[in-house]
């Protein structure tokens, strides 16, 4: 399996997502310092939770809009609302005016489009993907989005300060493209059955029955909540890196030299971040190449156990060349774990149902922020002792989860194979039979 035998589909998303991406990360990851500069630290940290919390609640509902209406027409109704939202902000940041409440309700608006577009675009890809091609999928698409936040991270940095206005102009730009590739490459890849469709409410809050009922098939899947779980957990691990490791390294570790360049806590916590970007950019195709061989279930386990040794290591050690191989044994752990944990996960959910279920699935990632938010306040009180110990249950309560339904998810990844077998051995039968014709 090479890019090129991917489906149309999914060769679009990752090269026109690596470059909104690339801009994307020049600009949204610094929103914050820009916030704080015009309303103040106190108000940016209530309006920055107040974007995710709106982002997740619409998430829900894009995700319910999806499994009835098909992913296209979303996909493309959220990417030209982005670009219309981006003009406003571009136009909010120019030489002739400026308004930062202007550009934070675009912001918001912005999220509002991930919430609508993420889960139909997460489901097309699983729609359109065969069952042993997305481990390779899903560690492209991971890599490419890792040189891309390298990539445009760095070069935001220089010109965020200076070139905004110019910065919003590329990506208003970009979101144009990206919008017409949708509106006239990108193939629909999903049709609901027609009775679904022309399904009427029967009432003014029919929607809200309609939505609950939908997420209670999937909060009733307890293979899938438990798997949910599991990742809340063990991504909670890498979010440690950016709060309670950042704030005890800050704290606690003492300036070292290094090739006579002295480094700090402040400064080990960027270094740690680069490091890990630069090994998932440089090993990824290898360990791809290398976990092939071996079975999904135990490179999955085992990869959990290297991520959690390792940010375990690093939240207790100050030393930079144990920090440096602690840092080294986590990535390896994620370059292993990701795209096996994306394969399981396009393999849980029912062709119905997939935008639903991924929709639920990146509370994952807000989770994980909480908990790891929250292991600052606990920092405060618990020693490094007793917080190395707390991350390394984590990460142990994560594997405990997995391993108790990797059973299950093994059986579900071979009935997805066999019914795409099935398929397309009645596709080719229907061939033949229109050829003898």
């Amino acid at each position: 399996m090479r890019f090129r035998d991917f489906h149309p589909n999914i060769k679009l998303r990752i090269i026109f997502g690596f470059f909104s991406e690339i801009i994307g990360s020049m600009i949204f990851p610094f929103m914050a310092i820009y916030f704080a500069v015009h309303f103040g630290a106190k108000l940016t940290g209530i309006l920055l939770i107040l974007n995710i919390v709106v982002g997740a609640l619409v998430g829900f509902y894009g995700g319910y809009l999806s499994d009835i209406m098909g992913r296209k027409k979303l996909m493309v109704t959220a990417e030209v609302m982005r670009s219309l939202s981006l003009v406003v902000m571009t136009l909010a940041n120019s030489p002739w005016f400026e308004s930062p409440t202007l550009t934070f309700v675009m912001f918001l608006v912005g999220s509002i489009c991930w919430g609508i577009e993420g889960p139909a675009t997460d489901a097309m890809l699983i729609d359109v993907s065969k069952p042993k091609e997305r481990k390779l999928m899903y560690s492209i698409m991971y890599w490419s989005a890792n040189l891309s936040i390298a990539i445009g991270g760095a070069v935001g940095a220089f010109l965020f300060k200076d070139y905004l206005f110019e910065l919003f102009i590329g990506m208003t730009v970009m979101s144009i493209v990206v919008a017409i590739v949708l509106i006239f490459f990108i193939q629909e890849s999903y049709v609901p059955l027609k009775s679904t469709i022309e399904k009427k409410p029967a009432g003014r809050f029919q929607v809200f029955s309609d939505i609950l009922q939908s997420y209670k098939t999937v909060a009733t899947d307890k293979v899938f909540i438990l798997f949910v779980i599991a990742g809340l957990f063990i991504q909670s691990l890498e979010f440690q890196l950016t709060n309670y490791i950042a704030v005890r390294l800050h704290e606690q570790m003492p300036a070292q030299d290094v090739f006579n360049w002295s480094i700090d806590g402040l400064e080990m916590t960027g270094v740690l971040r680069t490091e890990n970007t630069v090994l998932v950019v440089i090993f990824a195709a290898i360990i791809m190449k290398v976990i092939h061989a071996y079975k999904d279930k135990h490179v999955y386990l085992i990869s959990i156990v290297l991520f959690t040794i390792g940010y375990t290591a690093i939240s207790y050690f100050d030393n930079i060349w144990i920090l440096f191989g602690a840092m080294l044994v986590a990535t390896l752990g994620e370059l292993m774990r990701v795209p096996v944990a994306q394969s399981y996960l396009a393999a849980i959910p029912p062709d119905d149902k997939r935008s639903s279920y991924m929709a639920v699935n990146a509370f994952t990632y807000q989770g994980s922020m909480i908990l790891a938010s929250l292991s600052v306040t606990l920092g405060a009180f618990l020693s490094k002792e007793m917080m190395s110990i707390f991350i390394l249950i984590t990460g142990v309560i994560g594997f405990v989860i997995i391993n108790k339904i990797i059973p299950s998810l093994e059986q579900r990844v071979r009935s997805q194979g066999e019914e795409v077998e099935a398929n397309n051995r009645e596709q080719d039968y229907v061939l033949r039979e229109q050829v003898v014709e």
